[in-house]
């Protein structure tokens, strides 16, 4: 690891604490962003700081200390050894204003009690049962599909992974208004890192100066599909064991306290349940029409494992490759593209001793492509990805769904979400990148392709 250190912070009150910051930025980031990088392009940022400082670096936003991190040690330090010391930083806490305090925003106690909750819905046992309902959907899909037909490949996968949410864990058909969802999420997305910019924007949303008017419609339309979504369960006066059955059970009151909270918990699996699945089906298709020979070895295994037919839970222990190809995909462009912390204590890491409210930052974007973990990392090679390449690689070199204590609960889901639903699309069709369409990651709440992934269709003989 990088050990070069600095005490020259401009502020007397930290020198005379004894803190010992790493290397960084001499001159606040409110004026060297503006000269150097583009403030909506975080990953920019990033990226200079590891290729100037290593795998630990500092800068200051205003008075507020910001910490970056490249390195497993660090980010194990961080997530696991000193969990304790740190909650969610401060772009996630904005993220309140459209989640609430859900099971990704929330904390301590109430965090627990959520995932407590929501866990028996995750357990290895239940996730069998959502097998077919994700073959299903896909297979409609690609039956709707046309040869030689153009079609936005990121919207789509987006319309597939929210009808799979809805039915597996929320026991819901939401086929009517998957559009509407759609695109109010789409409209918040897009105002994402104005929000995140904005002073006082929690404060402003009440004021609804024009980006938050927008922010504020938008919201209003996804609450209301998911008010419509609740009281239609409720009618039903039936428990079929789904996310939201349990839910229901954990708020048996309907207060106005019970009702929030029931809101923001559906509306953040919903978001993290179909958001982050989708953006790495839409990436994989990308990389698969880039990378040739690896597209034959995709569709040659779904074609030797499955004969035809189509595929079930049993099969995603003989798609390895498939696995494989999904979590290289992840590697290039993790939907989580980075995560941070915020220290509520003084704390040492490594041979630096830094002040409580410092706010760590960590990148899986540009760990990910640490070309010490990853030899010529910008080339796309599912064989990272075999049972010995992984036992050989260090822990916290790869993270698509985070680590630690708050680690994602639906990963085993999402895993075989996207081995199911790619087997089932490629068994059919192959998809080729329009020559002209520009690709470039936006990150966002999620790494989105900024353009949408305009790509043709092939219908394999």
């Amino acid at each position: 690891m990088a050990t070069a250190a600095r005490n020259d912070v401009r502020d007397p009150a930290a020198r005379q604490a004894g803190y010992r910051f790493p290397p960084g930025f001499e001159r606040n980031l409110l004026w060297f962003a503006w000269r150097r990088f583009r403030p909506a392009n975080p990953i920019l940022l990033f990226q200079h700081l590891v290729q100037e400082y290593g795998d630990i670096a500092h800068y200051k936003i205003g008075w507020n200390h910001i910490v970056f991190l490249n390195h497993p040690d660090y980010i194990r330090e961080v997530l696991v050894v000193q969990n304790d010391n740190f909650v969610k930083e401060r772009t996630v806490r904005r993220s309140k204003m459209l989640l609430g305090e859900g099971m990704i925003t929330s904390e301590g106690a109430q965090h627990r009690a959520q995932r407590q909750v929501a866990q028996p819905a995750f357990h290895r046992q239940r996730i069998p049962e959502y097998a077919d309902t994700m073959v299903r959907e896909a297979a409609r899909m690609r039956d709707q599909w046309r040869h030689g037909e153009e079609r936005n490949i990121a919207t789509d996968m987006m319309h597939l992974t929210l009808n799979v949410v809805a039915e597996t864990l929320f026991a819901t058909d939401l086929r009517d208004e998957v559009h509407e969802l759609a695109d109010a999420i789409n409209r918040i997305m897009g105002l994402y890192n104005f929000l995140v910019m904005l002073p006082a924007a929690e404060w402003l949303v009440h004021v609804r100066p024009p980006g938050l008017a927008a922010f504020v419609r938008a919201r209003k339309r996804i609450d209301a599909v998911v008010h419509r979504m609740i009281e239609a369960h409720r009618n039903q006066h039936a428990d079929r064991g789904s996310l939201l059955d349990l839910m229901l059970v954990a708020s048996p009151d309907r207060s106005p306290a019970s009702e929030k909270s029931l809101r923001d918990q559906v509306i953040t699996i919903f978001l993290a349940g179909y958001e982050t699945v989708a953006n790495a089906l839409a990436w994989t298709w990308f990389l698969l029409s880039r990378n040739p020979d690896c597209e034959r070895h995709f569709h040659e295994e779904i074609d030797r494992e499955l004969q035809g037919r189509l595929p079930a839970y049993e099969d995603v222990p003989r798609l390895r490759y498939v696995e494989m190809v999904i979590a290289e995909s992840m590697r290039l462009y993790p939907p989580a593209w980075a995560m941070g912390r915020y220290a509520l204590n003084d704390f040492q890491l490594g041979e630096f001793f830094l002040p409580a409210k410092t706010t760590i930052l960590m990148s899986q974007f540009i760990a990910h492509r640490d070309p010490r973990f990853f030899p010529d990392p910008l080339r796309f090679d599912p064989e990272r990805f075999t049972p010995e390449a992984k036992a050989r690689r260090a822990k916290f070199t790869y993270f698509p769904f985070g680590a630690g204590f708050r680690q994602c609960i639906g990963e085993s889901f999402a895993w075989m979400e996207g081995v199911l639903l790619l087997a089932t699309l490629g068994q059919k069709w192959r998809l080729k990148l329009l020559s002209n369409h520009p690709v470039d990651p936006e990150p966002l709440i999620t790494l989105r392709p900024k353009h949408g992934m305009r790509m043709h269709l092939e219908a394999r003989a």
